[in-house]
């Protein structure tokens, strides 16, 4: 049956028997009925099969169990709109590399779309699908599982997160002068004004929460946006805290890639919102923009910083001005060659590459930029933030594997730029540590340490006091000292050009 038939026309409901194993340059045929009883007693003699895999290192073992028994999803509506996102696509195309049609590597190729129509039907027919169900469901009768590059991939991702664990262990060695801050702020008892906004692009006015400075106003105002998914009251605490410090802080709310997308996304009314939502984010900005400056909302300042967390810092600086270096589609190829299990904003960066961004429109000085778990190795490989000609803090965790800090923030802030500029890794933060749960008392849902980092309001009490240093920064003249800072129990380093290329060169 052709591929386009499949697509099109639903699948047969018998699928491969048959499944070929490969492992160093070994094929192994194996009968899937087989391989499900050894995937339930992977200790036991139950045939030649166990005898095989007996071959395996037991870490190895043990992941092949897990990867053929959990589930790939769990939710039939949530899983049907993954699948239909860019990024979903991306991860089963690869996914087609490691199980194949042909016997060998380069025979048949990658089934990536096959396994993408096969996945889609099953969903329409179960709940819940794990990888035995694909494979039994995929309609060809024989099968081939690169275990060798499924083990390489595996390899990959522990060597990145030690490789990562080394980096860390070698900031720690450089050597930077330790302050200890004591925590002094009171906290405050402010209430944002919620202003709403026409912009033409949009059916529905813009939901802006607006942090008016208390006492006197600085020099410049702060525009502040959310990452994917976010929303303005995840940001609140930051807007009402720089608010305290005398910084009008207005809060952007990004319809269709905000905290309400994704519940339609878990409810499976929506696909996945991705690099498609950065026009409008873009033109969101500029909306507000605008209107600041013609008195349809109210004057803040002579000048503006752009922060963002994540996918709203990335917004921060595209706003700029900045476009991807030219090659972006050739670096893709070579970034996406297997699943990025660590580093998924390269997911996101490639999509970049099928998506018009708007020309850049100067409305309003920018007086710097703030980027929160901020990204753009791929975008900016060679040049980073360098033609930027205002300075920047970029601030990452050592816990972010969306993000993570070598790859993305140091790389963008190797190239140099303004002497103002910084970048700042905090100890244990992890790539949401910047987000807190309206009315808690905590940054987000402790599901563990990798996901929300250790101690968040302490990382984002450290945060905060690096923010203002730098704000303050701008208007003296005065650049973010290079040091390390303790705070409670959790520690920052504070890195200028030539400290950041010490750590690079220790690497």
């Amino acid at each position: 049956m052709a591929l386009s038939s499949l697509l099109l026309g639903g699948l047969p409901a018998h699928g491969a028997e048959q499944l070929d194993v490969r492992i160093d340059g070994v094929t192994l045929p194996v009968d899937l009925r087989q391989l499900e009883e050894w995937s339930q007693a992977p200790n036991s003699r139950l045939d030649d099969l166990s005898v095989w895999m007996e071959l395996l290192d037991p870490g190895s073992r043990q992941d092949l169990v897990r990867l053929l028994r959990a589930p790939l999803l769990r939710d039939r509506t949530l899983g049907q709109q993954l699948l239909q996102s860019w990024a979903g696509g991306r991860v089963v195309a690869e996914l087609g590399q490691l199980i194949t049609t042909g016997g060998e590597p380069s025979g048949g190729g990658g089934s990536g779309e096959l396994l993408l129509a096969t996945m889609r039907d099953l969903l329409r027919r179960k709940p819940e699908v794990n990888t035995l169900d694909l494979l039994r469901a995929v309609p060809v009768p024989r099968l081939t599982l690169q275990l060798d590059n499924l083990i390489a991939l595996a390899s990959l991702w522990r060597q990145q997160v030690q490789s990562q664990g080394l980096a860390m262990d070698q900031l720690r060695q450089l050597p930077l002068n330790q302050v200890v801050l004591t925590p002094n702020r009171p906290p405050t008892r402010r209430r944002p004004e919620k202003l709403l906004l026409g912009a033409a692009h949009r059916p529905q006015p813009l939901a802006l929460q607006l942090w008016r400075a208390d006492g006197t106003p600085r020099r410049s105002w702060v525009v502040l946006m959310p990452g994917l998914g976010g929303s303005a009251e995840q940001m609140g605490w930051l807007g009402e805290a720089l608010s305290a410090e005398g910084w009008s802080v207005l809060v952007l709310e990004h319809p269709g890639s905000d905290e309400k997308a994704i519940k339609e996304l878990l409810d499976g009314r929506r696909p996945l919102p991705g690099a498609e939502s950065l026009p409008d984010r873009l033109a969101d900005l500029t909306a507000v923009l605008e209107a600041e400056r013609t008195g349809r909302l109210p004057r803040l300042g002579d000048s503006v910083v752009l922060m963002g967390h994540s996918l709203g810092g990335l917004s921060a600086l595209l706003a700029t001005g900045l476009r991807p270096e030219p090659g972006l589609a050739r670096r893709c190829r070579r970034a996406l060659d297997s699943i990025p299990l660590i580093n998924l904003s390269r997911l996101l960066q490639c999509q970049l590459d099928q998506v018009a961004l708007p020309a850049p429109r100067p409305i309003v000085p920018v007086a710097g930029v703030v980027a929160f778990n901020a990204f753009g190795s791929l975008l900016w490989p060679e040049k980073g933030l360098s033609p930027l000609p205002v300075p920047v803090l970029l601030l990452g965790g050592s816990l972010d594997l969306v993000t993570p800090p070598v790859e993305e923030q140091l790389n963008l802030f190797l190239p140099g730029g303004h002497p103002l500029s910084r970048l700042v890794l905090v100890e244990g933060a992890s790539h949401f540590s910047a987000v807190r749960l309206a009315g808690r008392q905590q940054a987000l849902f402790k599901l563990n340490d990798a996901l929300v980092g250790v101690e968040p309001l302490q990382v984002q009490a450290l945060v905060l006091e690096l923010t203002t240093a730098f704000l303050d920064g701008l208007d003296s003249g005065r650049p973010l000292p290079v040091r390390r800072v303790q705070e409670n129990a959790v520690m920052a380093y504070v890195l200028d050009q030539a400290t950041a290329k010490n750590w690079r060169r220790r690497l």
